[in-house]
């Protein structure tokens, strides 16, 4: 908000100059921002066609025709626990970038990292399957951990 320009813009700008990733926040995790504007955000950075939709602050349509999206990327202060959040805001194509989430595994950076792919895979699994991430996301998440210790002592951390 200080520095001149509205994210709206920016995330335009870029797509347009080619970019390939921008960080648009993660409404989870210690960068969290307002959902829907987040939302409308990641949808003008990916989508071809993005209709008015005010409450994400789209004004008017949008179509980029075949011009190449660019990649949403959440990152700050996120852990496993924020998994289905993520999945659910973000979606497949996008980078979540772990840091601290990864590397302060009790275990280590290779554990750390495991617990990470086996919560994105317990809830990808459980999305294309129907079930409602944020709701159930303690629970798809403690099925997962009962093959995984890694991920078990990551949501004890």
């Amino acid at each position: 908000p200080t520095h001149g320009i509205h994210f709206r813009v920016l995330a335009k700008a870029l797509r347009l100059s080619g970019g390939d990733h921008l960080h648009t926040g993660t409404v989870v995790g210690k960068l969290e921002g307002d959902r829907e504007a987040t939302l409308g955000w990641i949808d003008l950075l990916r989508e071809s066609f993005i209709p008015e939709d005010r409450s994400r602050g789209i004004f008017f349509d949008q179509d980029w025709g075949s011009m190449p999206g660019v990649f949403a990327v959440a990152s700050g202060g996120i852990h496993v626990w924020h998994m289905p959040a993520l999945v659910n805001i973000f979606g497949d194509d996008s980078v979540l970038q772990f840091g601290g989430g990864t590397l302060g595994h009790p275990w280590g950076n290779a554990a750390g990292a495991a617990a990470n792919r086996v919560a994105l895979e317990a809830c990808v699994e459980a999305r294309n399957s129907g079930r409602e991430l944020e709701r159930e996301g303690k629970e798809i998440l403690t099925e997962a951990a009962r093959h995984s210790p890694e991920l078990k002592i990551a949501m004890e951390t």
